[in-house]
């Protein structure tokens, strides 16, 4: 009786820190999302527009290029050097507006992002308070190696938190 006693009291730390652990696959989630797919189509369009206005300063540019070429030999010095700096100054613009437009898609694309992001880490959390998780591990992380016999795939959990 006595070495029972002394085992259940040697056992009992061990099942006071059984520890529960959770794996998710938080990419799987996101393209499941509603808000994914949205977000998706307006920054592809976002895109498409800024193309076309690329375009349309582009072929601005090449028709007064054509135009300064045919004229050339005829124009004095002074429109000449005026044309020429026109033309250069349209072409800065150009480039100026290609890096304003990259960055402009970079900044939406992380502020839509980081909106989905932010909603299922906050389901992530829900689903490890709920389940009494004391780390849940995303996959898509880089993680090489995940037990999946000592942790437990939650993704389809937080799926059904987010309503999907």
């Amino acid at each position: 009786m006595k070495k029972l006693f002394i085992t259940m009291l040697m056992l009992a730390p061990i099942a006071a820190f059984a520890q529960k652990f959770g794996h998710v696959n938080s990419q799987e989630i996101i393209q499941a999302m509603p808000e994914f797919a949205k977000a998706r189509t307006e920054i592809e369009a976002l895109t498409k527009q800024y193309e076309a206005d690329l375009k349309s300063m582009q072929e601005e540019l090449q028709k007064k290029a054509e135009a300064f070429d045919k004229e050339e030999a005829t124009l004095p010095e002074n429109i000449k050097q005026r044309r020429q700096q026109e033309l250069q100054d349209m072409y800065q613009k150009i480039q100026q507006s290609y890096q304003d437009n990259q960055q402009a898609l970079a900044k939406e694309q992380n502020d839509k992002m980081q909106e989905i992001t932010t909603k299922v880490l906050d389901a992530i959390k829900q689903v490890g308070t709920a389940g009494n998780y004391v780390y849940i591990m995303d996959t898509t992380s880089g993680i090489p190696y995940i037990s999946t016999t000592l942790s437990t795939d939650v993704t389809s959990d937080v799926k059904k938190k987010l309503g999907l």
